[in-house]
């Protein structure tokens, strides 16, 4: 695999069932949902119009698995082969190829006709905006988490540039900001420890009320 044509990565999967359709052979209708992200970049701005279009849809999957079998006789594909074919009915049964025990999933691919139906992008709409509201909220927080590096920094190490800390804060996450903002922060209260401007005298005090002069 080359990463040169790698343009998301996909970050979680699931197996999913639906109780309301069946496959073509009676089963209840089972699947992976993968969510993935991309960054836009003017590189990629036109595959990321093709798949809000619709153009960019149907998906394959390159994957490894350890047993592949009839779902007549039963016998190994690779290793015994049989003379059923696949979609065609033997004695009221659609012959299928049962892919068992996977092992490794390569990549998923946009493809002009997927080896399994229906296999693709699903869009969805959320009517009252959550998620647009929710990415807000994450990059208002992401941008005080950024200010707070930067101010605790400052006196941590005063000898790097703000500049250089704001590229490394775009591309972290918002956890790995969250922990380098409470690393400087506690490392700022150390090196800087507050001092009160007040200090309360000794019972020994010549003046009254000295303990309040600053």
């Amino acid at each position: 695999m080359r990463s040169k044509d790698q343009s998301a990565r996909i970050y979680s999967a699931e197996v999913m069932t639906d109780d309301t359709r069946k496959t073509a052979d009676g089963e209840v209708y089972t699947y992976i949902k993968a969510k993935a992200y991309m960054v836009r970049t003017e590189s990629n701005k036109d595959l990321i119009a093709e798949i809000d279009a619709g153009i960019k849809k149907e998906t394959s999957v390159g994957c490894c698995v350890r047993d592949i079998s009839c779902s007549i006789c039963g016998k190994n594909i690779k290793t015994q082969g049989c003379e059923h074919q696949k979609g065609k009915s033997y004695g009221g049964s659609l012959c299928c190829y049962l892919l068992s025990e996977p092992t490794d999933a390569y990549e998923w691919s946009f493809v002009a006709v997927p080896a399994q139906k229906n296999a693709g992008v699903i869009k969805s709409f959320d009517p009252n905006g959550e998620r647009e509201k929710l990415a807000e909220m994450a990059m208002e927080f992401k941008e005080e988490l950024k200010t707070d590096i930067i101010r605790f920094a400052s006196s941590v190490i005063p000898e790097m540039k703000g500049s250089s800390l704001e590229e490394i804060c775009d591309v972290l996450s918002l956890k790995s900001l969250r922990d380098m903002r409470d690393a400087f922060r506690e490392n700022a209260r150390k090196n800087l420890p507050v001092v009160r401007q007040l200090d309360v005298c000794g019972a020994d005090g010549n003046n009254e009320n000295s303990e309040y002069k600053i």
